[in-house]
């Protein structure tokens, strides 16, 4: 069964959003020799991965597993792999994980070689189009008025497009939130419990 594609905004779409904020003409493809689209599909490009920096339901993966290489037992570091984080219910802090030529790396353990597969916290970079609406609005909002800055240089210009960008980030917080489930007492997987103070672990050590 086929789907409607018109709720999915591409990057010509935002391109094209921001070239009439800026009170340019739109343009038909991401021709990248034209210096106005190249400054553009730049900015868009740098401000995406900026908000997905900052960690979101849609991009935030728990409990993911990463494999070892039944030969060498080193792990691919995922190209679109923004950050990592051993999941502490598996591993507790036994190990600290960064990215190194390539590899995932244990800074504890000064190795990329692992004698099991980890289970990690996982925050991923996506392509524009495969973001949420709510993302995407907040993107190519937060890109015009950089754009704006780059290109005209108007400070009432650069206001409104200002407000505009506040408007998108508290839908996006709102989205956030809704997908979330938070509440007051944290935001356990998959459930909503609080747990109580426990003495015993503010005197445990290692």
């Amino acid at each position: 069964m086929a789907f409607p594609t018109y709720a999915v905004s591409t990057e010509l779409d935002a391109v094209n959003q921001i070239l009439s904020s800026v009170g340019q003409a739109p343009v038909t493809t991401l021709d990248l020799q034209n210096p106005e689209v190249a400054i553009v599909i730049n900015t868009i490009r740098e401000v995406s991965r900026q908000v997905q920096l900052e960690g979101w339901t849609f991009n935030t993966e728990r409990d993911y597993k990463l494999e070892r290489d039944v030969v060498t037992n080193k792990i691919a570091y995922p190209f679109n792999m923004l950050a990592i984080d051993s999941n502490n219910s598996y591993h507790q802090d036994h190990y600290n994980l960064v990215r190194r030529e390539g590899f995932v790396y244990c800074t504890y353990h000064h190795s990329e070689i692992f004698d099991e597969d980890i289970q990690a916290d996982i925050l991923w970079y996506f392509d524009f189009q495969q973001l949420p609406p709510a993302a995407q609005a907040y993107i190519t909002a937060k890109a015009a008025r950089m754009c704006a800055t780059k290109m005209v240089g108007d400070k009432e210009l650069n206001m409104l497009l200002q407000e505009q960008e506040q408007t998108t980030r508290a839908a996006l917080i709102d989205y956030e939130c809704q997908q979330g489930d938070y509440s007051m007492f944290g935001h356990p997987d998959g459930q909503n419990y609080y747990t109580s103070y426990q003495p015993y672990r503010a005197l445990f050590r290692q």
